[in-house]
This record gives structure tokens, sequence and C-alpha cells, in this order.
């Protein structure tokens, strides 16, 4: 009797847990992408459309299933370079996110910290996100990919005046530098300090739509800001610097 209970339900089982895998695998296609918003979207029309069947709501039973023939169509359409481009990175994707050692970790916040430090000190500007858990999937594509390990000099090179790049923010992933010369959106706040810049206006304006760590050095004061969540650590040293960093990209792991 054991024996036939398992059987009888170790097919739904798998079928669950294959249906658990494929969606998930659907949302980090899209993730970061316009799509992804369409997504949603899609989402919450399916849930309508299945509570207007359940109460047989007639008109708006036939207008949404002529609404989901045309959107196939619409969606194929209008987000075929967010498609393409989700096909040409799938191969490249891992399963599961990197979780660093803390090691790893002081090595390479070590590494942004100096360079934050020489940056100010020769009054120049920069501006860093590092990658937590939202992706920066579309910020990364406005700017240059580079995909390089961390490394002090480099960043100081990057932010180098008359360089191409030094205008744009460099963003941080995994433990690399992947792309820099990156646009950020601006904050929506009107009511911040006037002696912030730009640089600190795109920063706060990324925290406001992710949970990226940001660091901004101010070519005006030569002073070095980290911003997470909207949340803002000002006139930091870079011992300083360092610890807040850690502190805030800590893992489950570490915690």
């Amino acid at each position: 009797m054991l024996i036939n209970n398992l059987i009888l339900y170790w097919k739904p089982a798998i079928e669950i847990t294959i249906l658990w895998f494929l969606i998930y695998r659907i949302m980090l296609f899209f993730e970061g992408t316009r799509a992804f918003q369409a997504l949603r979207g899609i989402i919450i029309l399916l849930l309508a459309f299945l509570i207007f069947k359940k109460f047989d709501f007639l008109v708006l039973n036939w207008l949404f299933n002529k609404l989901f023939g045309i959107s196939v169509i619409a969606m194929l359409i209008i987000f075929h370079p967010e498609i393409r481009q989700g096909l040409a990175s799938l191969g490249k994707r891992k399963f599961f996110r990197d979780n660093f050692k803390e090691e790893d970790v002081d090595v390479f916040v070590n590494h942004i910290a100096r360079a934050c430090e020489s940056i100010a000190e020769n009054k120049f500007g920069a501006i860093i996100a590092i990658e937590k858990d939202d992706s920066l999937t579309q910020y990364i594509h406005s700017g240059e990919l580079i995909d390089s390990r961390i490394c002090a000099d480099l960043i100081q090179a990057i932010f180098t005046p008359n360089n191409p790049l030094h205008d744009g923010g460099l963003i941080i992933s995994h433990g690399r530098i992947i792309a820099a010369g990156c646009i950020f959106p601006l904050t929506i706040n009107q009511e911040l300090n006037r002696l912030f810049g730009m640089r600190h206006r795109a920063a706060l304006g990324l925290s406001e739509e992710t949970d990226a760590v940001l660091v901004v050095v101010s070519e005006e004061r030569s002073d070095i800001t980290l911003i997470h969540q909207k949340k803002i650590y000002k006139d930091l040293g870079g011992v300083q610097l360092e610890i807040k960093i850690k502190e805030l990209l800590k893992t489950d792991n570490n915690e």
C-alpha cells in the first residue's frame, strides 16, 4: 500500500519541481530588462482573466480572449531586442548567484577603498556601483563592457580625466569590474542638498531603484560618500569606507 501511494505521488512532485524551476529560469531570463515589467503585467492580466472567467463576465471574457491573441505577436515585436539578448546570454548564466568567501570580499573591497582614496587625493571624481541582489543588467548595457578583475590601479585609470569612460559609472558584479561609462538614473528627490553634484544624484537615483552599494568621490570637495537604499554616509575615510562596504555586502553565509 505504501509503495502504491509513493508511485501515485512521485510524478506530481516531479512535475511541480520542474514547473517551479522553469518559472524561476524564465524570471532570470527577463531579469533587468523592460520585458520583466511586462511579464509582471501579463501575470496580473492572467489573474484578472481567471477571475472574470470564474464569475462568468461574458463581455470581459470576450475582450480578454481577443487581447491575448494580439498580445503574443505584439510582445515579440516590441521586446525582440531583449529576447534576442536574453537568448544570447542564456548559456552564460549561472544557475545560482555566487557567494563569495570573506577573504575574497576583503581583497576586492580593499582595492575599491584604496582606489577611492587615491582618486579623492588627486581631486578626481568617481561613481562606483556594487551589485547585490537586484540586477544591474540594464545599466551595464548603457556603458562599455570590461569584465576584468578588480584592481585599484584600473579603477583609478578609468576615472582619470580625459579617459573616455571617466564621466559615467563603474559597475562591479560577482567580484569583477563588469562595465564602465554607465548611465544611472537621477534621483527624483527635489529636496537634496545643493552641495550634491550630478554623481551623487545619479548614485541616489540608482539606490532608489536597486539595492546596489554606491560609492561616490566628489571632484569639487574631494570627499567620499557611500549610498545604499537612499541612506547617505558622508565624509568617509578609506578604512571607514572599507568597513561599511563589507558590512553591506555580507551574504547569508557570512552572517
